[in-house]
């Protein structure tokens, strides 16, 4: 099967399993309530949503592209790159890559709410209450929450301008591949790799042309053009970049329900991205459709 012509598509949204607040089955849900016809499920370094998808994608009657939203580091910043359609197995570089970040990332949660406890009344079982189940990938969106039950900050904007601000005290690193590092394990895995809000100014900084340069040597497939955190010139530079390059140019919500403000489908990919994506894709992972 493949995408109709006039097909509603968001390529990027997260559920429960990292940093989102819906289930997927809520999330499937929604986005056929948003008018959508398929969504990018897109956690962060985690494939355990894929599971709950078939059966969300029968009730509801919207399409999934399994994905993966990887986290990388460049410098001291934080870039994403978006894993679509890529093989699930636990041999491949992209799943030790992840396992590797997802450990690390538990680690440094830990430390974080360490550091934290010696001056607010936030524990480790208060950010254990925040996430959904072993399989979710904490971070620090799961302290945050901690932090707004604890009363000491009134939402996750608050808190990640604050104490979870990478100039903080309280702030720990943790382990991330670069992302050519993480490109080159998405590609091999059969995946299509895209460069995720890479104007995004929220994050650190936004991704610089030369580092885009690099990681579309070494097989980038395609840039998140439309996001809400681009404005209209960062848009139409990323589009140029894409044109040069002979990219896809992709968009997204980044919905994680109640965590951000984002709204399904407030981004969208074109129905001939996404086939170009089908086409692209070599894992054996597939679309799945209602």
């Amino acid at each position: 099967m493949r995408p109709g012509p006039d097909d509603r598509i968001d390529l990027h949204t997260h559920t429960t399993f990292s940093d989102g607040t819906c289930g997927v089955d809520e999330l499937v849900r929604r986005a056929r309530e948003a008018g959508l016809d398929a969504i990018g499920l897109t956690d962060h370094d985690t494939i355990a949503g894929w599971a709950e998808a078939p059966e969300a994608v029968r009730c509801h009657g919207v399409a999934v592209v399994p994905g993966i939203e990887v986290s990388t580091e460049y410098g001291h910043s934080s870039v994403h790159v978006l894993a679509l359609l890529p093989d699930p197995s636990p041999d491949t570089a992209l799943a030790h890559e992840i396992l590797r970040a997802r450990d690390s990332r538990r680690t440094r949660a830990r430390a974080m709410v360490e550091r934290l406890s010696a001056d607010f009344p936030v524990t480790w079982e208060l950010v254990a209450e925040q996430v959904a189940g072993e399989a979710t990938t904490v971070g620090r969106p799961h302290i945050a929450d901690a932090l707004v039950a604890a009363g000491v900050v009134a939402d996750r904007h608050e808190a990640f301008a604050s104490m979870l601000a990478p100039s903080s005290p309280y702030y720990v690193g943790h382990y991330a591949p670069s992302p050519e590092v993480a490109v080159a394990a998405i590609r091999d895995s059969g995946g299509v790799a895209v460069a995720a809000h890479p104007a995004s100014g929220s994050r650190g900084a936004a991704v610089p042309m030369e580092l885009l340069e690099s990681m579309a040597a070494a097989g980038l497939a395609g840039v998140e053009v439309d996001h809400r955190e681009h404005g209209e010139s960062e848009r139409r530079r990323l589009a140029a970049f894409a044109r040069a390059h002979g990219l896809l140019t992709t968009g997204g919500s980044d919905y994680h329900g109640r965590g951000k403000p984002n709204r399904l489908g407030e981004n969208l990919t074109s129905p001939a991205v996404l086939e170009a994506m089908i086409s692209l894709s070599s894992s054996g992972t597939e679309v799945l459709w209602p």
